[in-house]
């Protein structure tokens, strides 16, 4: 599950992103696969997928509509030992709110689904670039502090499945299944 930013979001993004890529050996996230990932489901059964698309719509229902900034950035674990650069979201209180009840209402309605939710404590981020070996990513993380992206209005959440392996260069190609819209 995740939140896709609109096309007009993206291409700044990718826009400022664009000249600088070649100065990193990084697996850098094509400009169509930039979203915030909600909860992460590795494998799910088919037996469960419809009870769980109805649970992702009642989810997405109870939380209302709420404006976002993609800006500022970090790197998991740390920027010392940097394993996947990301940037991240300027919510105002409200938002804030919103998303982390989105996220906690997704993640309830996949368990509550039978199905394993991966992945650690929630904090919004869009993945931008992944290393192999941990590395020092301080100038990264600086130069995206310098980044503010055109606000827009988080409206839906998107159930998107990975196909590892069938994208460009190997990479995981992602298939829009389902969309929910905030508030019903």
């Amino acid at each position: 599950m995740a939140v896709e930013p609109p096309a007009a979001v993206v291409e700044d993004l990718d826009a400022f992103l664009d000249v600088r890529r070649e100065a990193a050996a990084f697996r850098w996230a094509p400009a169509e696969q930039l979203h915030v990932t909600l909860a992460f489901a590795a494998a799910v059964p088919d037996r469960s997928y419809d009870d769980w698309v109805e649970r992702l719509e009642r989810a997405a229902r109870r939380r209302t509509p709420f404006e976002a900034v993609i800006t500022g950035g970090g790197a998991f674990p740390d920027v010392a030992r940097g394993r996947v650069l990301w940037a991240g979201l300027a919510l105002a209180e409200e938002g804030r709110v919103e998303i982390d009840r989105l996220a906690t209402g997704v993640r309830a309605a996949t368990t509550k689904a039978g199905i394993e939710v991966d992945g650690g404590r929630f904090r919004p981020h869009v993945t931008l670039a992944r290393v192999n070996r941990p590395q020092e990513m301080t100038n990264w993380v600086r130069l995206l502090d310098a980044y503010r992206g055109p606000a827009w209005t988080v409206d839906r959440i998107t159930l998107v499945e990975s196909h590892l392996g069938e994208g460009p260069r190997g990479r995981p190609r992602y298939e829009v299944r389902e969309e929910f819209l905030l508030g019903g």
